[in-house]
């Protein structure tokens, strides 16, 4: 595992990098969001089968654009990063904020589905106010950048 990653990783590092200031170049960092996502976190220690257990608690994710605020290190875990310190923010949370100030997508929208029920986009969600400026409100009512009905 180590291996590959020690060879896939410097080069993922050098194109996202080029692909995120090539958006910034050309003015276009207000139009187009980047997202790399992880998983989950790792533990710290490697086991022995040579590999990282799972911490399911944690992740990463690397936003980059869309018009939202950049150059920040949002949440924080314990000192081993087994698990957030802060009140989590959640993948839902991040897709609803993506979905609302990048996408002009009401996150509270419900679609039909083919039998005709009702389907919510998200469920228990709220908007990550680091990213957009507004004062978070997980949990709370969505209040979206571009929506207009």
């Amino acid at each position: 595992m180590f291996p590959g990653l020690r060879k896939e990783l410097p080069a993922f590092d050098k194109h996202l990098s080029a692909l995120i200031t090539d958006l910034y170049e050309r003015g276009l960092e207000k139009d187009v969001a980047v997202v790399a996502w992880g998983e989950m976190g790792r533990t710290p220690k490697v086991n022995g089968a040579a590999g990282r257990d799972h911490w399911n608690e944690v992740g990463f994710t690397l936003v980059a654009g869309g018009g939202m605020k950049m150059g920040q290190v949002i949440g924080s875990t314990t000192r081993w990063g087994e698990r957030s310190k802060d009140s989590p923010y959640t993948p839902k949370d991040l897709l609803a904020t993506l979905y609302s100030h990048v996408l002009g997508i009401d996150p509270a929208t419900t679609l039909t589905g083919p039998d005709g029920r009702p389907i919510r986009m998200f469920e228990d969600h709220g908007i990550i106010g680091e990213l957009t400026g507004q004062a978070s409100n997980i949990g709370g009512p969505i209040v979206p950048r571009h929506y207009t009905k």
